[in-house]
């Protein structure tokens, strides 16, 4: 990638940064952006927030539902997608013996606020196994939609798996668990920026999607798209001062959840900005940059497998910005896990290589995920291979 795009990021230049996916990298002029709203709010803070704050919210949320093709009218920021996976956990209505589906590759924090909620109302967790490697994506809905109950209340479903980097055929499991009577809750921690999505049109019950991986947002910005028959019952973590305002110009669901409390409103603002930046970064804007990140991560992925002579473990189309491989197993860990794969840290400490290394599941995998972004280039995926190759 041309130096001029690479220079749009604070990122060390002595580090070869090779995980997007976990916390993103927010661009130089978002980051700028982030500075001048900042400075606003602190130059009189009253005023601001009684007669400035408001309208550029407004004006971040409209810009965000565009980007994501939803009514402005079913979204509202949240500062992660935990954060907003947790609101609608704690807002459901469970009773003892109701069911909640997900898959073994669901993020360990919202599998934790799953197995919380559940356990508070005597709910139970079914947990589908998917296969990985896995040669097609007939098996995913096949072990899904096998899966669901009579008791059935909730499906928490990855769009883009964290451990294991693969898309789960979104649109096919809405509508088929909407028949079977079953809601969606959609964790797409990474789905904005690296997918084109059209959330009015997948229907989901509700899509969580974080702005600060992808889309290039600072830290401290999602969204939340709940439908607007799911709206009445759901509530922010925080109860304030929305839950009994007399203001007829917004719903319930944003007077509750647009102010819950004194807070650092920049990072939703930003949205704004980092939308528009990311459309100038290449010709044909946001469409190009998904295009060559795919297409980085594939040339990543073949450079690694090539190298270690691994097998591919999914096909190309079920990837979008990251890719993982499967290094092996160790059935050591089965007994007594370390906290993180030692490799990890071997690869930073001695090559200055930030990249994931996960054990998943149990029996564990040893799992490498890489990640693709404009600041990369198919160069360091041969570096990282070259220090695999030394350290395996």
């Amino acid at each position: 990638m041309a130096a001029d795009l690479t220079q749009q990021w604070s990122l060390d230049p002595d580090v070869l940064h090779l995980n997007h996916g976990s916390f993103g990298a927010c661009p130089l002029p978002v980051q700028e952006a982030q500075t001048r709203y900042r400075r606003q709010l602190e130059r009189n803070p009253t005023a601001y927030v009684l007669y400035q704050w408001e309208e550029q919210f407004e004006r971040a949320r409209r810009s965000c539902a565009r980007f994501v093709c939803a009514l402005p009218s079913n979204l509202v920021f949240v500062p992660n997608a935990t954060t907003g996976i947790n609101s609608v956990l704690r807002s459901l209505d469970l009773r003892s013996g109701d069911e909640i589906l997900i898959t073994d590759h669901e993020y360990n924090a919202c599998r934790n606020a799953v197995d919380h909620v559940a356990a508070r109302a005597g709910a139970r967790v079914c947990v589908v196994a998917l296969p990985f490697p896995l040669a097609s994506v007939a098996p995913v809905l096949e072990r899904i939609l096998g899966a669901v109950t009579p008791r059935t209340r909730l499906a928490l479903l990855d769009h883009v798996t964290s451990p294991t980097a693969i898309i789960l055929p979104m649109d096919d499991l809405v509508r088929e668990l909407s028949a079977r009577g079953v809601d969606t809750l959609v964790d797409g921690a990474h789905g904005p920026g690296m997918l084109p999505l059209d959330l009015e049109g997948l229907g989901a019950a509700y899509y969580v999607g974080n702005c600060h991986k992808w889309l290039g947002a600072p830290k401290g910005a999602a969204f939340l798209h709940v439908r607007e028959d799911k709206q009445p019952d759901l509530h922010p973590l925080a109860i304030s001062h929305g839950f009994n305002a007399q203001r007829r110009d917004k719903s319930r669901f944003q007077l509750e959840f647009d102010w819950t409390g004194t807070g650092d409103p920049s990072p939703y603002l930003c949205v704004t900005d980092a939308i528009r930046f990311g459309d100038t970064l290449l010709p044909r804007g946001w469409s190009a940059v998904r295009a060559h990140n795919h297409e980085l991560a594939l040339e990543g992925r073949r450079t690694l497998c090539d190298a270690l002579c691994l097998e591919p473990p999914c096909p190309e189309e079920m990837l979008g910005s990251m890719a993982a491989i499967v290094l092996g197993r160790d059935e050591s860990w089965a007994e007594a896990p370390p906290a993180d794969d030692p490799l990890m840290h071997i690869l930073y400490e001695r090559h200055r290589i930030v990249v994931p290394v996960l054990r998943w599941p149990h029996p564990p995998l040893r799992i490498l995920r890489i990640s693709a972004h404009l600041y990369n280039d198919p160069e360091q995926y041969v570096q990282l291979a070259e220090a695999l190759r030394a350290e395996l």
